[in-house]
């Protein structure tokens, strides 16, 4: 992963619509969606979403595939991998007490927790 590759999955992602449909495609894998359902989930044209899908594509953030008359979308966990661990990369200077919560907080299907209020 490289700071163009990085930039590009984070524009991607940097607009409401796009965000909402990657998050949305994540937590349908491994499955997927396809396009048109995509765009009634989402509450935009059918034309928009495409356009949408286009550049999650271009970010290797979604990936699509076509299945009889529609194409399927999924997320590409993968490419979205590399994207988190190459802003961690230098996290907290090698002190991983520092990183630890960060860390904690991204445990696969861990339960959406509400943060404490002291």
């Amino acid at each position: 992963m490289d700071d163009i590759s990085a930039l590009d999955a984070l524009a991607a992602l940097s607009q409401a619509t796009r965000l909402r449909t990657f998050r949305l495609l994540v937590a349908r894998e491994p499955e997927g969606v396809a396009a048109g359902e995509l765009a009634r989930l989402i509450g935009v044209p059918q034309n928009t979403m495409s356009a949408h899908l286009s550049t999650l594509a271009r970010a290797g953030l979604v990936s699509g595939e076509r299945m009889s008359r529609s194409i399927v979308y999924r997320a590409s966990l993968l490419h979205f991998r590399e994207v988190i661990l190459f802003l961690l990369n230098d996290c907290c200077g090698g002190k991983p007490d520092v990183c630890a919560p960060l860390i904690a907080d991204l445990l696969p299907c861990r339960p959406h927790e509400s943060p404490a209020h002291d």
